[in-house]
C-alpha cells in the first residue's frame, strides 16, 4: 500500500511538470485564480502563525530538514544497488510533495504576468529618458544627503538599530496601499536570518522562506542597506517573485516611507541602478553624471562594495551561478542580471508619479 502511494506521488511529480507548462502559458489565469486570490489567504495565514515569533522558524525547519536527509542517505546507502528501485521511489516520492509545497505555498507567482503590464506601462526607454530621470535622482539623492550628512563627502549613517529598521519598513507599504490595494501588507513577518554568516559568504543579502513566508534578511549587511533589503524581501511576501520586480517594488515602498533615511536609501538605490545602466548604454553620459553625485553617497555605495568583498571566496560564483539557474528555470530569463528591467520600471513609473 505504501509502495503504491509512493509510486502515484512520483507520477504526480511528472503531472505536476505538465501543469507547471502549461501555466507558464496563461499568465492572467495564474494572476487571477491563484496570486490575487488564493495566495493572499495562503500568505496572510503563515504570516499570523509565524510572524510573532522572534526567531526565524524556516530556518529552524531548514536545519531539521538537513540533518533528517543526511540522516536517512546514511542510513539508506546500502540499499543503492540492492533496492534501487525503492531508494529512487522514496526519494521522487519526497521531491513531489515539496514541489508541490514550494509552488501552492508560494512558487506559482513566478508564473503571473510581468508588473509592467498590471501597471499599464511601458517596458522600454530610451536613453534620453534614462539621462534625464538619473540627474532627476541625483538632484534628489543629494538633496537628502545634505539633509542627513555633516558634509558633502561623509557618507550617511543611519541612527535605527535593524529591529526598528524592520518595524519602519510597514509605513513605506501603507503609503503605496493608498494607490495600489494589492500591497497592503498586515501582519509582518520579518526576521533576522539564523544562517546571516553563510548567507553572506554566498552572497546574499535575504531571502523568502516559501514554506513558512518569513521575509529573511541577513543580518550582517550594513544598516545603510537594510531598509530597502528589507522592502525588497516584503514585496517577495506580496507575491512578486520575479527578483526585478521586488527591486522596484520595495525601492518604492522606502522612497515612500515617511522616515527621511528611508528615502534616502530608497532614492540612492534607484540612482545606483540608473546609473550603472547609464554606464552600460553610454560611458560618456554616465561620466558627465557622475561628478555630480554627492562624494558622500558615493561612500555609502562603497561601503556596502566593501562589505561584500570581505567575504568573497572561491564558493560565491558556485552558489550565484546556482541561483541564477533557478531563476531562469523559473520563468526569469534573465537570471540575476535584470537591471534594464528594473531600470525600465523606475522610469516608466515616474513619468506620472512625482519623484
Amino acid at each position: 500500500m505504501l509502495k503504491n502511494k509512493k509510486f502515484i506521488l512520483t507520477l504526480f511529480l511528472g503531472i505536476q511538470f505538465v501543469i507547471i507548462y502549461f501555466l507558464k502559458q496563461s499568465p492572467d489565469f495564474v494572476e487571477n485564480t491563484y496570486s490575487k486570490g488564493l495566495y493572499p489567504l495562503i500568505s496572510k495565514l503563515m504570516r499570523y502563525a509565524f510572524g510573532w515569533i522572534p526567531f526565524s522558524v524556516g530556518d529552524i525547519f531548514y536545519t531539521i530538514a538537513t540533518i533528517y536527509i543526511f540522516r536517512w542517505l546514511i542510513v539508506n546507502r546500502k540499499r543503492i544497488g540492492n533496492d534501487t528501485i525503492k531508494w529512487l521511489l522514496d526519494i521522487s516520492a519526497s521531491l513531489s510533495i515539496i514541489y508541490f509545497s514550494f509552488h501552492m505555498l508560494w512558487a506559482y507567482n513566478y508564473y503571473r504576468p510581468p508588473l509592467y503590464k498590471s501597471l499599464n506601462m511601458s517596458s522600454d526607454y530610451s536613453t534620453e529618458e534614462l539621462f534625464a530621470f538619473t540627474s532627476q535622482l541625483i538632484e534628489k539623492s543629494n538633496q537628502l544627503h545634505n539633509q542627513l550628512s555633516e558634509s558633502d563627502s561623509a557618507k550617511v549613517i543611519l541612527p535605527y538599530t535593524k529591529s526598528e529598521i524592520f518595524n519602519m519598513a510597514k509605513n513605506g507599504y501603507d503609503m503605496l496601499e493608498v494607490d495600489y490595494s494589492d500591497w497592503h501588507y498586515s501582519p509582518p513577518s520579518l526576521k533576522k536570518s539564523i544562517y546571516s554568516l553563510p548567507l553572506t559568504y554566498m552572497g546574499f543579502s535575504g531571502y523568502l522562506n516559501p514554506f513558512t513566508n518569513e521575509a529573511q534578511v541577513d543580518g550582517l549587511i550594513p544598516t545603510y542597506k537594510f531598509p530597502t533589503t528589507t522592502c525588497h524581501e516584503i514585496a517577495h511576501q506580496l507575491g512578486y517573485a520575479a527578483e526585478n520586480e521586488a527591486n522596484f517594488i520595495g525601492c518604492l515602498a522606502a522612497i515612500n516611507n515617511e522616515d527621511t533615511y528611508f528615502k534616502y536609501s530608497g532614492y540612492t538605490f534607484a540612482l545606483r541602478y540608473c546609473i550603472y545602466e547609464l554606464h552600460r548604454r553610454n560611458p560618456d553620459l554616465y561620466y558627465e553624471l557622475l561628478p555630480l553625485i554627492n562624494k558622500g553617497i558615493l561612500a555609502n555605495y562603497m561601503e556596502v562594495q566593501d562589505f561584500w568583498k570581505s567575504y568573497e571566496n572561491p564558493l560565491e560564483p558556485i552558489f550565484k551561478t546556482t541561483f541564477d539557474n533557478f531563476l531562469k528555470v523559473n520563468n526569469q530569463a534573465d537570471g540575476m542580471k535584470s537591471y534594464s528591467y528594473v531600470v525600465a520600471l523606475l522610469v516608466n513609473y515616474f513619468k506620472t508619479n512625482l519623484l
